[in-house]
């Protein structure tokens, strides 16, 4: 008789084949008879280096999900400052701290999509490549579509690295519109790789309390919410 995770993980995985088409994700077993163990796959976004690669990534189900998250890593080798260049480890928060028994194996590899169009160098993985993308970033855009091309089947392509190069000059921090919502409740979803306003648009959306201002734990059932109009299911 199978067990209440392994009917998640068949539903998740059935959702996953359902909606491949809208997300651009997709997962499956290894071995038909063991849901734990799976392979995922996801185009790189448009408009990156990685643009026009495929990437697979391990996929190993733990005992006490959804409790706990999913182990991930990249099968295909990527030059990205929060992925390790060596052995495919993630350094992204929803697959740590930040996972939500609300989050699925769907949610995780978008995610990580984004998290190529997004990389975070200021908390990585591979602080070689994160040093790179800092101080000498048209470098790293060179050798990330490189082996975008090598590992990950990209088409070369002829890429404007001009608007890689350092600005020496001081950046300005766009201004930030919480609405009211403490900062530390945004960033939770934030640190999952979802834009600043469409958390906070999420937000207003699904008619999360404010409470003045003050963070605070949300349910399970709103995180769900947030989550689902953040990945455009509703």
């Amino acid at each position: 008789m199978a067990t209440s995770r392994e009917r998640r993980i068949a539903k998740e995985l059935s959702d996953i084949r359902a909606d491949r088409d809208k997300s651009g994700v997709f997962a499956e077993p290894i071995d038909a008879a063991d849901l734990t163990r799976l392979k995922g796959t996801f185009p790189a976004p448009p408009d990156t280096v990685y643009a026009g690669g495929t990437y697979q990534v391990d996929i190993q189900i733990p005992d006490s999900y959804p409790f706990k998250p999913p182990i991930i890593r990249f099968d295909t080798k990527i030059f990205h400052p929060n992925i390790s260049s060596q052995t495919g480890a993630i350094c992204l928060d929803i697959l740590g701290t930040g996972w939500s028994p609300v989050q699925t194996i769907k949610s995780a590899l978008i995610s990580l999509r984004m998290l190529l169009e997004f990389p975070n160098p200021k908390d990585p993985q591979d602080a070689e490549v994160a040093k790179m993308s800092l101080e000498y970033p048209e470098q790293f855009a060179r050798t990330a579509h490189e082996w975008a091309v090598k590992y990950a089947g990209a088409p070369r392509k002829e890429i404007d690295y001009s608007k890689f190069k350092k600005d020496e000059s001081k950046p300005k921090q766009p201004a930030v519109d919480y609405k009211g919502y403490n900062k530390d409740l945004v960033d939770r979803f934030v640190n999952m790789g979802f834009p600043v306003n469409d958390v906070v648009d999420a937000f207003v959306y699904v008619g999360i309390d404010r409470n003045g201002g003050e963070d605070y734990e949300l349910e399970e059932a709103y995180m769900g919410d947030i989550t689902a109009r953040l990945l455009g299911e509703s």
